[in-house]
């Protein structure tokens, strides 16, 4: 496989990274706000379902210290294609500033347990329901 099509690859693993990212965070407001606003399909349980299966394995993660399988197979894909880093590309560049930043391992360990337990206390708040 060429270096072009390897970096792409990376950088579409990057996207979807992002795009769970933002789908656990973004979830979350839209279960409290769905509530206040009423809206039913915040309480549908196989959204509902997903949204805590991945902050699960989020934490997951983190308690047992292992590396988010994306985040290591976009590494493999970027130091196959011979990149050492997030220079390469435009997308790359913006998407790496605002996934990974340094921060002492307890720091993140910490806000995503917080966080965690938020998702599941919106169980509780927000039951979800067959709708």
């Amino acid at each position: 496989m060429s270096t072009q099509w390897l970096l792409v690859l990376a950088d579409l693993l990057l996207i979807l990274h992002t795009m769970l990212v933002a789908f656990v965070i973004l979830g979350l407001v839209a279960i409290f706000a769905g509530h206040f606003r009423e809206w039913q399909w915040v309480r549908n349980f196989w959204f509902r379902l997903s949204h805590l299966i991945v902050i699960a394995i989020v934490v997951l993660q983190s308690w047992l210290g292992v590396l988010c399988p994306l985040t290591a197979w976009e590494m493999a894909l970027r130091e196959k294609a011979g990149d050492a880093g997030y220079e390469g590309s435009f997308i790359q560049h913006w998407l790496q500033s605002i996934l990974y930043y340094s921060a002492p391992d307890w720091v993140f360990i910490l806000a995503y347990s917080v966080f965690g337990t938020l998702v599941l206390v919106s169980w509780f708040i927000v039951r979800p329901g067959p709708h």
